[in-house]
């Protein structure tokens, strides 16, 4: 079965992904009045077969979902919401910044390059890297398909789920404007990505971006560092029971990396791609980890940037020296 109870009221349901990252958390939350979907997964046929068999082992009938809740914009939280809207009905809510990332990311036409590709070429990526990378993304698009209608979610709102009343927390960095959930009297949060056990989430500089993620994201796990949390459910992963730990090792890994890209940089300009390939074992990714290695290297550079760490030349191609 892909689901198991975490807490009263609360199934997790991991769903299968086609990336070195093979599986994607996703929550339902029972209520006397019916269900709650919290993420729903990247669209694919093993996606939908996941969620007809919980709804059918839980013996849920899709009227009785009555509302879909997305925590950001990336397809593996993102993909299937329209689909599921479609089966069930209910409406689907995300932050209003993240309904438009959305449609700036998976919207768009088939014609319209992707924007991806100017941002890698003027970092230094060779066409011959980019060209399969925007192969890449265009098979991801089409696993966000059908885009559901978005009702938004305003950060700081209270939101009934599974009986249970929890504070949307703006949570920016991984995404621009990520919303985590935090029930305080049971010391319960859905943390979405934004804290993950095991491996750290993925902080990118993307098109659609703004300044400085890195900057936001480190801020961001300062401010949730102050929370009460006994029970953290992640995006990925297992379950999170020490969540001040958590966050200060993933303080320290960016710490680390940032301490590798300055060395990367050393005393001449380098371009992100330059550096990226002295960071990671870039030539052994596939074309989706390579884009991720990409945009987080930039996120790091970016961040030592607006640091008055390095300094960045416009290029052509754009580089970065100390």
């Amino acid at each position: 079965m892909p689901f198991h109870e975490v807490a009263p009221n609360i199934y997790l349901v991991a769903l299968p992904l086609p990336f070195a990252l093979n599986s994607v958390n996703c929550y339902l939350l029972r209520d006397e009045d019916g269900w709650t979907i919290l993420d729903t997964g990247l669209h694919t046929r093993a996606g939908e077969a996941a969620w007809r068999e919980t709804f059918e082992e839980l013996r849920i009938e899709p009227a009785a979902i009555h509302q879909i809740v997305v925590t950001h914009y990336h397809p593996d939280h993102f993909g299937m919401a329209g689909w599921l809207q479609e089966l069930t009905g209910a409406p689907v809510l995300m932050a209003p910044r993240e309904r438009e990332l959305a449609h700036l990311s998976w919207g768009l036409p088939v014609d319209q390059q992707d924007p991806i590709i100017p941002l890698l070429q003027a970092h230094g990526v060779p066409m011959s890297n980019v060209e399969p990378i925007e192969v890449a993304l265009a098979r991801l698009r089409a696993a966000t398909q059908p885009m559901p209608n978005i009702t938004p979610l305003e950060p700081g709102s209270t939101l009934m789920m599974g009986g249970r009343s929890y504070e949307a927390l703006y949570a920016p960095g991984h995404s621009d404007s990520q919303l985590i959930f935090y029930a305080a009297e049971e010391r319960l949060v859905f943390c979405g990505d934004q804290v993950l056990n095991k491996i750290t989430p993925h902080i990118g500089v993307w098109p659609t971006s703004e300044p400085d993620p890195l900057g936001r994201y480190l801020r961001s796990l300062g401010a949730l560092s102050k929370l009460d949390v006994a029970l953290a459910l992640p995006g990925h992963k297992t379950l999170i029971n020490n969540w001040h730990e958590r966050i200060s090792a993933i303080q320290t890994h960016h710490d680390l990396r940032l301490d590798a890209m300055r060395s990367a940089v050393g005393n001449t300009a380098a371009t992100a791609y330059d550096v990226v390939g002295r960071v990671f074992p870039y030539d052994r990714f596939s074309p989706h980890e390579q884009r991720f290695a990409l945009a987080e290297t930039l996120a790091h550079l970016e961040y030592l940037v607006a640091q008055n760490e390095l300094e960045r030349d416009q290029g052509p191609p754009i580089r970065y020296h100390a």
